[in-house]
């Protein structure tokens, strides 16, 4: 068995309702000021009301930054950042999707360090200390809660900074949150989770290990079993705990054993045309899978029935590949997404520079179970299209 690093989140909460309160269970490790970082969206709703009062209802001064777009910027990230500053805050809680989690991460590291971001982005140049974290994710797929990885876009490049150091204190997994989700991003987030799964357990990096293998498996029975019924009957209190588990698992798995290409080729797709990031996962999974088939069939055929169980008895390892990739395929179908690279905009025309931006993301790449080239991304693309 090759050493290998298993770094997670210190606390994870689940249940139906916690998040209100949030001050019982994290109101001392956030002290007396604190900066919640979220969306519009989310503020509207008032899901994020019943926390902030719990905190405010023992004495802790709140103050909001609501401005997190999906794939958030720079110029909100320092503008976040500037907010708590403003406000002195010691302690930051994420509240919402994958985009405030991200957000909130890199603001609790440069209030509580004053280091240079520009310094922070790649692997392991992030030092910390940062400020005490809490993350509520309020989607199931991005795993945002239980990963030391930020992604924030830069012009029309993605950027990350990956570093322990932003793991969160505490993870709070309230099913409950989820239950407003509208089906579509239900079912894009779900896929996400489902590609983190799935690229982890295949990845080529040298930290792959046993605990993340084992993490995708199980992350994927429960968002395989239940990802139809949270999009189709998103009120099912069950379904909707099950993917939020699902999510967190594909996250600790691949926050152990990155991703790869599929991502690699979503980024450029979402930095460029604003597509949201597991739809433009998505697009391109069943593509990237048969591109990496011919050295990826037997790790596909291993988690195939773990999916969909009715593939177990499917004949031999290629039947099993080819039907697994079939299955993802039509489940985007059955879940009202759409599936080419022309519904979402993308024309042939554009082909060019999205291979060309795939190969920046190296970091991913080198992770795939086998070599892409950009004439590969180009020609992947294309099958999408």
């Amino acid at each position: 068995m090759n050493p290998f690093v298993f770094n997670t989140t210190r606390s994870i909460a689940f249940g139906t309702g916690i998040s209100a309160d949030l001050a019982g269970r994290a109101g001392k490790l956030l002290g007396n000021s604190v900066l919640v970082v979220t969306d519009p969206g989310i503020r509207r709703l008032g899901l994020a009301d019943p926390a902030l009062a719990s905190l405010q209802q023992v004495g802790i001064s709140v103050t909001v930054f609501d401005a997190v777009e999906a794939d958030p910027s720079r110029e909100t990230l320092l503008a976040a950042v500037e907010a708590g500053r403003t406000a002195g805050v010691t302690g930051v809680v994420g509240f919402g999707g994958g985009s405030s989690l991200d957000v909130a991460k890199l603001v609790a590291l440069l209030l509580g360090s004053g280091e240079d971001l520009d310094g922070a982005w790649g692997v392991a140049n992030a030092k910390g200390p940062r400020l005490p974290l809490v993350l509520v994710p309020t989607t199931a797929g991005t795993g945002s809660e239980v990963t030391p990885v930020s992604i924030m876009t830069v012009g029309d490049e993605k950027r990350g900074v990956s570093s322990p150091v932003i793991l969160p204190d505490l993870a709070v997994l309230d099913p409950q949150l989820t239950l407003g989700l509208p089906a579509s991003i239900t079912a894009a987030t779900g896929v996400d989770a489902m590609v983190h799964a799935i690229e982890a357990y295949t990845s080529r990096s040298a930290n792959n290990n046993p605990l993340s293998k084992m993490l995708a498996r199980q992350a994927l029975q429960l968002l395989g079993a239940n990802i139809e019924k949270a999009v189709f009957e998103g009120t099912d209190i069950e379904a909707r705990g099950a993917m939020l588990l699902g999510s967190m698992l594909a996250g600790q798995a691949f926050a152990n054993s990155p991703v790869a290409a599929v991502h690699a080729l979503a980024y450029p797709i979402g930095g460029t045309f604003h597509v949201p990031h597991g739809l433009s996962n998505a697009l391109v999974l069943p593509h990237v899978l048969r591109f990496n088939a011919p050295d990826a069939a037997d790790l596909y055929a291993e988690i195939a029935a773990d999916v969909f169980p009715a593939l177990s008895r499917e004949e031999g390892v290629q039947g099993r590949c080819a039907a697994f990739i079939e299955e993802l395929a039509s489940l985007s179908l059955r879940l009202g997404m759409q599936t080419t690279l022309r519904e979402v905009g993308i024309a042939e025309s554009d082909l060019p520079k999205l291979a060309a931006d795939a190969m920046i993301q190296q970091r991913l790449l080198v992770n795939n179970p086998r070599v892409v080239t950009e004439a590969d991304a180009y020609a992947i693309y294309r099958a999408a299209l």
